[in-house]
């Protein structure tokens, strides 16, 4: 029998679109957390009171807004679990992970016959993917056409998508589906904790779902938030949906939500970690205390000295989020993305390329908000970018990175 060493994981920074750089806050109460099942009465406050501190987060009334258990792509199940086979459906996809989120709703739409045509990969006819090239976001005009012509059931869309850094118009995709009469579904899995907006204020979008680790900032694989309006809910009391542990109404009894209401005493659904519950309600305080607004203000201007550094490099930056900044490399290095990428993760500095065509690098600054923080990643990109190299005077962009705080301060 082979008995392995112990498995030491170093500390990286962690410069992509998420993970981010979890707070040694929540990392305190994971590790501290006392061994404790599902049911006990901390962890059930626990639980409680996150499911309150969620609802502020979000900016919403919701009743039923709770953390799904798992990554995003669990939170986002748990929506799109409202589409039925044979519904119509119109995706407005333009990355990879909106590009994803549309392969699931194709999945979920499929009739039997059509997914077991192509089971990977189905061609539900109830769907329409209207694609938005990749660094350009979804329109008003593109929304409202495509719902005016098509006439569906729901409609989804990204608000931000890490996929190409960009951020699509949500305020016309609620517009357009109140207009039309359609369900919005949206993923806030890049915008949540980073972006400052209500979703009360989006009537036309009625289930939306988030993750755990990048805005929010938890650990991944605690709690992915999710928030369904009563019109939602009701969808699921009338027609059902085909999943038990991702079950909208099944999976809030766990969290004290039954019957469109909060209550004493949670009911069973499945097994919660306490350490997961720990984690997740001290990201949640620390977001709060932290203050939405300003957060979003601090993200905006630490993406822009980001920005314009790596502009100094010579980079072409195509991205318009706060949190990530998506470019493509200069001159004789173009083509050669991964292979930078993979030189700096090496060193232990995590840059992501993008996941689909074109080949794009990607740099985030999660939980990076501090002019230190921010110079710390322009100089290992810097040395990333003239390991490969490129040719330019480090010691400049460094300086122009420091003049930009110093105006600023």
């Amino acid at each position: 029998m082979t008995v392995f060493a112990p498995l030491v994981i170093p500390d990286t920074l962690a410069a992509g679109p998420g993970p981010g750089n979890t707070d040694p806050r929540v990392l305190e109460r994971f590790a501290s957390s006392g061994v404790a099942d599902h049911m006990q009465k901390d962890v059930l406050r626990g639980m409680m009171e996150a499911k309150q501190m969620l609802r502020e987060l979000w900016g919403t009334k919701n009743v039923y807004t709770y953390g799904v258990a798992g990554t995003g792509f669990s939170g986002l199940d748990c929506v799109l679990s409202l589409v039925l086979p044979g519904d119509k459906v119109v995706c407005f996809p333009n990355g990879t992970f909106s590009g994803i989120d549309t392969l699931t709703i194709r999945m979920k739409a499929a009739t039997a016959e059509e997914l077991a045509a192509d089971s990977l990969n189905p061609k539900a006819a109830s769907v329409t993917v209207i694609d938005t090239p990749h660094g350009q976001s979804v329109t008003a005009d593109t929304i409202d056409k495509a719902l005016a012509a098509h006439k569906p059931m729901w409609a989804f869309m990204a608000h931000w998508e890490t996929g190409s850094g960009r951020i699509n118009d949500l305020k016309a995709f609620s517009d357009a589906c109140v207009k039309h009469g359609v369900m919005g579904i949206c993923d806030a899995v890049s915008s949540l904790g980073v972006a400052d907006f209500s979703i009360d204020d989006y009537p036309g979008v009625v289930a939306w779902a988030s993750c755990p680790q990048k805005g929010v900032l938890s650990l991944p694989l605690t709690y992915a938030p999710v928030s369904f309006t009563d019109k939602a809910i009701d969808m699921v009391k009338k027609r059902g949906c085909r999943t038990y542990v991702h079950h909208p109404i099944l999976d809030a009894r766990h969290w004290g939500i039954v019957d469109g209401k909060d209550v004493d005493t949670p009911g069973y659904h499945q097994t919660h970690s306490c350490y997961a519950v720990a984690a997740f309600h001290e990201a949640l305080r620390i977001i709060l205390g932290y203050g939405r607004r300003r957060k979003a203000s601090d993200y905006a201007y630490h993406e822009k000295a980001l920005r314009q550094a790596v502009e100094a490099m010579g980079c072409d930056v195509t991205s318009n989020m706060t949190s990530l900044v998506v470019l493509n490399l200069p001159g004789k290095l173009k083509g050669k993305e991964k292979e930078l990428v993979q030189g700096a993760r090496a060193q232990g500095f995590g840059i992501w390329p993008t996941l689909s065509e074109p080949v794009q690098v990607r740099i985030g600054i999660l939980n990076q908000l501090s002019p230190e923080q921010i110079s710390e990643i322009v100089s290992r990109f810097a040395d990333a970018m003239l390991a490969m190299g490129a040719e330019f005077d480090k010691q400049k962009v460094m300086n122009g990175l420091k003049s930009y705080y110093a105006k600023a301060a």
